[in-house]
């Protein structure tokens, strides 16, 4: 991809987070369909699929609002672009760092995330 300074952000579509009934059920319900658990938690899951796509189920108790992920490879582009975006970067506990952008049209919220080299799957 070339450089534009006019973009506010850039990344690879990694997740798409989506609201659930239960989190217990979904996980098997998206178990069935082919997916993985990565990384669960009491208010959230990461399932992945065989190629690494990633959908986050979110309980209705869950802090996380329904989002695109879309992951950059660097701490420095995820940097740049939350100065960008006047955003604060938050570490997870899962050892990911990200951002939620303030978001195109209404309610349509985009997370940048980074997963540094040493990302260990909980």
């Amino acid at each position: 991809m070339s450089e534009n300074s006019n973009f506010r952000f850039a990344g690879t579509v990694d997740h798409l987070a989506v609201k659930c009934g239960d989190l217990a059920e979904a996980v098997e319900e998206y178990k069935n369909l082919g997916f993985a658990v990565e990384t669960i938690y009491e208010d959230w899951a990461m399932m992945r699929d065989a190629r690494g796509f990633g959908i986050a189920l979110l309980p209705p108790d869950s802090k996380h609002p329904e989002h695109i992920g879309m992951r950059v490879e660097t701490m420095q582009e995820l940097e740049a672009a939350a100065q960008r975006e006047n955003r604060p970067i938050k570490p997870h506990r899962d050892g990911t760092s990200s951002f939620y952008t303030k978001g195109v049209g209404k309610g349509k919220i985009v997370e940048l995330i980074y997963y540094p080299e040493n990302y260990q799957k909980q």
